[in-house]
């Protein structure tokens, strides 16, 4: 089980916005990691310098902070790692077919009221509760 970190979970939630708020107002752009990702991949999209230097920031931003603070996440998982990979998989296509990912949608779509993202992260919430309860109460796994 995961420790409670209210103050670590508040300040990463303030940059998170903070970083959806300075992009929409310095590029005019949401802040959805797959839809910045994916101009990153051949062919490059024309405004290929500002997504990569977003994306290299959320790369490189936490390991500053455990470098400079000592802070580090333990990490483990039971799942194996063709399980790891099928819903890595299965989450690529739910992007594709729900036009986003709950970073676009979520953080900046409900923030701008946009009904189709207030719908788009309610279903994303309610499969992934259907899915914890299926896998922990239905088929008795991790």
């Amino acid at each position: 089980m995961t420790e409670f970190t209210p103050v670590a979970s508040l300040l990463g939630g303030a940059l998170i916005g903070l970083s959806a708020v300075l992009l929409m107002a310095f590029h005019g752009r949401i802040a959805g990691m797959t839809g910045i990702l994916s101009g990153l991949l051949p062919p490059l999209s024309s405004d290929w310098a500002w997504r990569a230097a977003f994306i290299a920031g959320a790369i490189v931003a936490p390991l500053l902070v455990m470098a400079v603070s000592g802070f580090t996440v333990d990490y483990s998982s039971p799942v194996p790692m063709p399980w790891i990979i099928a819903s890595g998989l299965a989450v690529g296509v739910g992007v594709y077919f729900g036009s986003g990912c709950t970073s676009g949608h979520g953080v900046c779509g409900i923030a701008r009221l946009s009904p189709r993202s207030i719908v788009a992260t309610a279903v994303f919430l309610g499969v992934a509760m259907l899915t914890v309860f299926v896998i922990r109460h239905v088929l008795g796994g991790f």
